[in-house]
């Protein structure tokens, strides 16, 4: 709970910020009338928040992390991508809701609308690249390529996020409040699988002998031991 305390208290901020019309949101608006300036970088960089990219992105992910558990006989080898693909349908779960409720209008640079709070498209880049991130990791060696898997991840993300406020798709803290959103559903998505990754399934426990053990299925000699893994 210490993990998702933070994140969820500044997304609870920013969201009473937003429906209060605080000055946060005065901030907001000032900040991103500086950073607003379409141009074609920022239409690429904001598509990749799209269901159409990102998603099919965290499905391989899945697919491998599954075929990978199974064939070398992981305990409970589904839960990893059961549960990367549940954090994704979780976002649109949360967000529909928040957006029809908050009511928050577009910025100046598209056509006049509501429901842009929280940005759809930041959760779903958070979440797919990231849950795609986490469950890929334990499966590398190398720290070098698992460190470049994190360096790639981030860059999608901040790229997808920078794009979307640049091309004025969303406001900042629209932004921001996805990547809370997607904090608490990452977290939550490493509490359940992160720890218990790597384990193999223990398979038929054997009987150890040697010399120290006899025959007569003593103490000693009857204890079951199970092969390491």
């Amino acid at each position: 709970m210490l993990l998702l305390g933070p994140p969820l208290l500044l997304f609870a901020l920013i969201t009473w910020q937003v429906v209060a019309d605080g000055p946060l949101v005065d901030l907001d608006e000032r900040l991103s009338e500086d950073l607003v300036h379409p141009d074609r970088a920022s239409e690429v960089l904001a598509d990749l928040g799209n269901i159409q990219v990102a998603v099919p992105v965290l499905m391989v992910a899945l697919a491998y992390v599954a075929w990978h558990g199974r064939t070398r006989r992981r305990d409970r080898w589904w839960l990893p991508p059961l549960a990367g693909a549940a954090a994704m349908v979780l976002v649109p779960a949360l967000v529909a809701p928040l957006k029809e409720w908050t009511d928050r209008p577009g910025t100046p640079a598209v056509p006049p609308a509501v429901g842009y709070y929280p940005s759809g498209h930041t959760a779903t880049a958070v979440v797919a690249y990231g849950a795609a991130t986490l469950l890929l990791l334990p499966l590398l060696r190398s720290p070098a390529v698992r460190r470049s898997l994190v360096v790639l991840c981030g860059a999608l993300v901040l790229g997808a996020s920078f794009g979307l406020v640049r091309r004025g798709y969303h406001w900042p803290l629209d932004v921001v409040a996805s990547w809370c959103l997607g904090a608490v559903l990452l977290t939550g998505l490493w509490l359940l699988v992160g720890r218990g990754s790597g384990r193999r399934s223990t398979g038929t426990p054997r009987r150890r002998t040697g010399s120290g053990q006899g025959m007569s299925g003593g103490s000693a000699g009857g204890k079951r031991r199970y092969p390491a893994g």
